[in-house]
């Protein structure tokens, strides 16, 4: 008698959770593997996060993904944290380690890079960023974006000092600037502009104009589905190339689920199933 696959015990935290997509992903790449999961919703904010965690983990739990509002108390919780994590101040990844507890790490970075650089074929390298919005999603990608080694990366954000304190902990580069939206208009000629901010969820679209876009440049939206329609419609208007961050969910997934079971899914084909 064959004996049975080893079920491993899988989470997502946060609020709202309801609507996610994580489960699906996680099923289909788990499928590649022919590896049996579990994948749980878990609506939960801070307050109970840390019981729910608990009781996740004496449950069987091994690994799971944290959403809003949870990103700063999973890093918070971690008993180990990667140095992305610590700049980031943020975690969308745990994994439980018998000798050391719950070990933090954020794949939202890598999902972005894999989904432009390798999805898309942009080289990132000398070119010249605008990022809008400076909160938590900026946060968790900024790293990343850095190290792909661009001429420059400007943060546009209606807080300043907020703004200011993150670069900052990236350690004040020389190629990372900080301005507000009411300055905007003086800026043009970004090969690569990336929507962190969550106007979408709200039905809008970041007021941008056709002159902060280079010839050739790309906008590209952390949202996806209903969220991004509103900057879709008017990179649309503006004839400007768009893409939605769907690609981003499913390689930051890609990247947890290879954390917690060292296997590295197939993700194009996973992407391709959801646009269809």
């Amino acid at each position: 008698m064959a004996q049975r696959k080893e079920l491993i015990r899988l989470a997502l935290f946060g609020q709202p959770v309801k609507t996610s997509l994580s489960p699906a992903i996680h099923r289909l790449f788990a499928e590649q593997f022919d590896l049996r999961i579990s994948y749980q919703l878990i609506e939960t904010g801070a307050e109970t996060f840390p019981g729910e965690l608990e009781k996740f983990r004496l449950s069987g739990g091994v690994g799971c993904n944290v959403t809003l509002p949870l990103k700063r108390n999973a890093w918070r919780l971690a008993a180990v944290a990667s140095e992305e994590v610590r700049l980031a101040q943020a975690a969308n990844t745990l994994s439980y380690e018998a000798s050391s507890g719950w070990v933090a790490n954020t794949t939202d970075g890598i999902g972005l890079i894999t989904d432009l650089t390798v999805n898309h074929g942009l080289d990132l390298n000398g070119s010249r960023i605008l990022v809008l919005g400076a909160g938590g999603a900026t946060a968790s990608v900024l790293g990343s974006l850095l190290a792909q080694g661009p001429a420059h990366i400007t943060l546009v954000n209606r807080n300043l000092d907020r703004a200011k304190a993150l670069a900052q902990r990236f350690g004040g580069r020389q190629n990372l600037s900080v301005t507000g939206w009411d300055k905007l208009a003086s800026y043009s000629g970004f090969d690569l502009v990336i929507n962190s901010t969550s106007l979408g969820h709200q039905g809008k679209a970041p007021a941008l104009f056709s002159a902060l876009f280079a010839p050739g440049a790309v906008c590209y939206d952390l949202n996806y589905y209903q969220a991004s329609q509103p900057l879709k419609q008017l990179c649309s208007d503006m004839g400007q190339m768009y893409i939605d961050g769907l690609g981003m969910l499913v390689e930051q997934a890609a990247a947890s689920f290879y954390i917690w079971t060292g296997k590295k899914a197939h993700s194009r084909v996973v992407i391709e199933a959801f646009q269809e």
